[in-house]
């Protein structure tokens, strides 16, 4: 269940086929509008029985940052009762993005098995260049910052799906693979995405069927392809998470959207 809270979010990295080798990293936002809010019902496959683990929430709010109007997105992950006695999880990442979609701070608190971490990261772009500030602490208290330049734009996961919702996939082919960069409190690392294609996927906690846009996220161990997660994104204006598939060590666990309110579109990806 952990990786559930480090990469749903990672689906952005799909969309981003648009984004310019450069640290001018403004882009329109035509996907959504501060009030957004988003929940899940997260599901573990335990003995072969699927129960239910927990909940996961994603809202977007207006703020500010240095004095113009900025976007703040929450992400709320909260493992159930019952799952707690197994693994308990209470995680929250924030980031904070201008209105033009350009990154400037990233958050996540994780409490993981009661373990407690923090990572954070500020974007700052001196000579149209991206400097990252990065401070990790450890589950010992332990702090360690430190600084990295590129004349790229650079995102955390979840500033990059902010900006990434606005994109098309159109001209994308099946079976087609994007690297991008991702920052977190104390690395820049590439990740490897793979388009799947459209395919139509019914909600196992509404059961409404949406059109979809498929992606899956994967490592390479030993030179090996290993899927991690599948996401499944609304074919729509909104380009929401409405599904995704993870692949764990112990098990499967999945996660569905549940309910969502304040959308900047209507949701036409809903098929029946």
């Amino acid at each position: 269940m952990r990786r559930l809270i480090h990469y749903i979010y990672i689906i952005a990295f799909v969309l981003s086929v648009c984004i310019r080798a450069n640290a001018q990293c403004t882009a329109e936002n035509t996907a959504f509008s501060a009030g957004e809010e988003l929940n899940y019902d997260l599901f573990f496959n335990w003995k072969f029985v699927w129960v239910s683990a927990g909940t996961a929430t994603m809202s977007i709010s207006g703020t500010k940052w240095e004095g113009k109007p900025a976007y703040k997105s929450h992400l709320i992950t909260r493992t159930s009762s019952r799952l707690d006695r197994f693994f308990m999880m209470r995680d929250t990442m924030q980031s904070i993005v201008t209105e033009d979609m350009t990154p400037r701070y990233y958050k996540k608190g994780a409490n993981e098995g009661g373990k407690y971490y923090v990572d954070e990261v500020w974007y700052t772009y001196p000579g149209g260049k991206t400097h990252l500030r990065q401070r990790y602490k450890d589950r010992d208290g332990t702090v360690t910052e430190k600084t990295y330049d590129n004349t790229k734009c650079l995102y955390d996961m979840m500033s990059m799906l902010l900006r990434a919702r606005s994109f098309k996939v159109d001209n994308m082919k099946k079976g087609e693979k994007l690297r991008m960069p991702m920052a977190d409190g104390h690395k820049v690392e590439d990740i490897t995405l793979i388009y799947r294609g459209r395919e139509d996927f019914k909600m196992k906690s509404t059961g409404i069927t949406y059109k979809c846009v498929v992606f899956s996220f994967v490592e390479y161990p030993n030179g090996k392809e290993k899927e991690i997660i599948t996401f499944y994104i609304s074919d729509d204006e909104n380009h929401i998470p409405v599904r995704l598939d993870l692949f764990l060590r112990f098990g499967v666990a999945k996660a569905y959207l549940s309910k969502s309110k304040g959308l900047r579109h209507e949701c036409t990806s809903i098929v029946r």
